[in-house]
């Protein structure tokens, strides 16, 4: 037989390297004083790295969770089937603690140390939806002692415990959320479930659900119309004894990415629910645990863009065009460089909102006014720019990029959820506009953070001048909302590369993102400046 090709100037596959080698993401881990996590989020990122992990994430999402209503005889039974690479993937994160287990770790830097765990086990989004609900749902259930007394310990205990059964018969509890509604979204006091009052405490909800993520969770957050208005409550799968709550399921939503995760409609028919915080303040009892998904919103978006940049890091640094290797061609320079200062800044940002989580929830209030209003602003702008970000880097890969063999294809689905999640790009701008307005110690506290790098660089001097004359004018704050959100996280991001990245890197970001008006395409670095640290800081472990 005749070879008719030889397969040459095709690029290896990126495996077995250390997904947590980003040293944006080491420097801050220890600078936010969770240096004693680095060896466990080493451990993590040597093992996301690996075939075998790769191959998990690929198999979870390309075989899709399946609804079963009834069993073969007719009963109702309401579960979802995942495959196995779905159970092992979540059980890896729950025995390395990226879920809830920080409440239980009384050590300064807990939350930090999970951010970057979440950040570097980035061999699939669509699992890291329930970790993340089971992370963000403690603060908001310690808002009913008795029901924080009884899950709480389950919740944060490092046992993946799969199956629905009694929750207190299980090693370990999963948790998700049940809120939107289809005639309200974002505006959940629009919603329509009701719940009401039993003789023995509970409540009885009825109503439907359009979006309830990880319907096999054990138990979910759920608002609901109690007699005194929009309240709170934790519906469980499985009652006390064992008897299926009446929760049932809808359908599946048919996604465009996040295959891997079951999002559900879901109809509560008489379902038992307990009372979490007072009633008719459930979004207030609520807040907090979105507060933590948001967090983890940017932790995730943070995640695609530094996952996409060392796959076309990778792959620049292996492919030949034109007589030189890619990385050496001075666009694809400047490519590399603008993405992996993309990168930088939403890391460095996110794990700077980690150690204000951190201390914030061991009652610093300056640090919970800071995470207030610099948590808004991050989530919105970090979220919008990491769909354009992974865009790039895929196109760096070429035909190759588009192709699904290659992983790119499933990073550019899941990129744009997560600016969504949590409130969409209004949602989130008007939420920052509203903490400005409600709690103006947050300015305050905002300002007194960025204005650490005040004197460092003349442009990014200009820019807090320009960010304050932009807020002294409330006329018309609503329709330039988005402007000035913006600007808020930039100014936050320059800040803290000033402060804490190489001299290079703060430059090349007051260059592009505050020196000229923003919104151009990646790859259009000034002229001039030094991108050889940020071209190296892009590449793999």
């Amino acid at each position: 037989m005749t070879a008719t090709h030889e397969v040459t100037n095709q690029v290896p596959p990126l495996e077995g390297h250390d997904t947590s080698a980003d040293p944006a993401l080491r420097e801050g881990l220890e600078r936010e004083g969770a240096g004693w996590a680095l060896e466990e989020v080493s451990a993590l990122g040597r093992l996301a790295g690996t075939p075998e992990a790769q191959e998990l994430g690929r198999l979870a999402e390309r075989h899709s969770p399946v609804l079963h209503t009834h069993d073969r005889y007719g009963h109702r039974v309401d579960e979802v089937v995942y495959d196995p690479a779905y159970h092992e993937l979540m059980r890896t994160a729950v025995e390395h603690g990226l879920h809830a287990a920080p409440w239980a770790d009384d050590r300064p830097g807990a939350h930090v140390a999970r951010a970057a765990k979440f950040m570097v086990w980035n061999v699939d989004a669509g699992h890291g939806c329930p970790i993340s609900m089971t992370y963000a749902v403690v603060p908001a259930l310690r808002e009913n002692p008795d029901l924080a007394a009884r899950f709480e310990p389950l919740l944060t205990n490092r046992a993946y415990d799969p199956g629905l059964r009694d929750p207190a018969t299980k090693r370990g509890l999963v948790a998700g959320m049940s809120m939107t509604e289809k005639q309200g979204g974002s505006d959940v006091r629009a919603n329509t479930t009701t719940a009401t009052p039993q003789t023995d405490g509970t409540h009885r909800l009825v109503g439907h659900k359009w979006f309830t993520s990880a319907p096999m969770s054990d138990f979910f957050l759920t608002l609901a119309q109690a007699p005194g208005g929009l309240s709170c409550f934790l519906v469980p799968r499985v009652l006390p004894g064992g008897e299926r709550n009446p929760l049932r399921l809808m359908r599946l939503k048919d996604k465009l990415g996040n295959r891997s995760n079951a999002s559900s409609e879901i109809e509560y028919d008489g379902s038992v629910g307990w009372l979490v915080g007072e009633e008719g303040r459930g979004v207030r009892t609520i807040v907090e645990m979105v507060n933590m998904t948001r967090l983890d919103c940017v932790i995730g978006s943070s995640m695609a863009m530094r996952n996409a940049l060392v796959r076309a890091s990778h792959h620049a640094r292996h492919r030949s065009a034109f007589g030189r290797s890619l990385v050496d061609q001075p666009l694809m320079r400047n490519v590399l460089a603008d993405l992996s200062l993309e990168s930088e800044a939403a890391t460095t940002a996110m794990l700077r909102l980690a150690g204000a989580t951190d201390r914030a929830v061991r009652g610093d209030e300056g640090e919970a006014a800071l995470r207030r209003l610099a948590l808004a602003v991050t989530k919105y702008l970090v979220c919008k720019r990491a769909p354009s970000a992974v865009g790039e880097a895929l196109e760096c890969l070429g035909g190759n990029g588009y192709i699904e063999d290659f992983d790119m294809a499933r990073l550019y689905r899941e990129a744009p959820l997560l600016s969504i999640w949590e409130g969409s790009g209004n949602v989130a701008a008007l939420d920052a506009l509203r903490a400005m307005a409600r709690e103006p110690h947050t300015v305050e506290a905002y300002f007194a953070e960025v204005e650490q790098a005040s004197g460092v660089d003349s442009r990014f001097d200009d820019a807090v001048a320009r960010l304050k004359k932009e807020l002294s004018s409330p006329d018309d704050l609503e329709v330039r909302a988005r402007r000035v959100v913006e600007q808020l996280a930039l100014v936050f991001q320059g800040s803290l590369l000033l402060r804490h990245a190489p001299s290079a890197v703060g430059d090349v970001f007051c260059a592009s993102r505050l020196d000229r008006d923003w919104g151009g395409a990646f790859g259009t670095l000034p002229f001039g400046l030094d991108l050889a640290p940020l071209v190296d800081r892009a590449a793999a472990g």
